[in-house]
């Protein structure tokens, strides 16, 4: 399992360093990328944002042109099931500039191995470095690796509600 996931999260960087450039280039931002196993088979996942938000068209036109780049560069060793969305307002934070972005907000973050004897975390986002994220979580301070984080998201409801306090 691992090694699986080792070899994921490899093919995912090889997927960014292809699909990034034009995504960029039609002025929008990959958010995220997920390539994973389901119940009909594998889905990659692409998320994306931009000034102004994503609309379907936008979805539609990136999905085209990403899915022909893929196919051509047959990267991706199965068959697989193309997805192009918006990420919607419990974002995935990945890039240290989208954790910046929301100090003090309220996120979610599953790790790779235990951060002191814990997996998840669900509290504020206190401090931002190259190196790690600090996350408030009932009351006490974890600092957790940024290589470490599988999975990070902003809990947007949770945040504007911290807010009206």
């Amino acid at each position: 399992m691992a090694q699986e996931l080792t070899k994921q999260g490899e093919l995912i960087g090889v997927l960014w360093t292809i699909v990034e450039p034009p995504i960029l280039a039609a002025n929008m931002e990959v958010l995220d990328i997920e390539y994973c196993r389901e119940s009909l088979g594998w889905v990659l996942r692409i998320f994306l944002d931009a000034q102004g938000g994503i609309t379907v068209e936008d979805c539609a036109g990136i999905s085209r042109l990403v899915g022909d780049m893929l196919d051509s560069t047959d990267v991706i060793p199965n068959p697989y099931h193309l997805e192009v969305s918006s990420p919607g307002i419990d974002r995935p934070l990945r890039k240290i500039e989208h954790f910046q972005n929301h100090i003090d907000d309220i996120i979610e973050v599953r790790t790779i191995s235990p951060v002191e004897n814990r997996r998840k975390f669900k509290g504020a986002l206190k401090e931002v470095s190259q190196q790690a994220v600090t996350v408030q979580c009932e009351s006490r301070d974890y600092s957790i690796d940024i290589e470490l984080i599988e999975r990070a998201r902003l809990l947007y409801f949770e945040s504007m509600e911290r807010r009206a306090r």
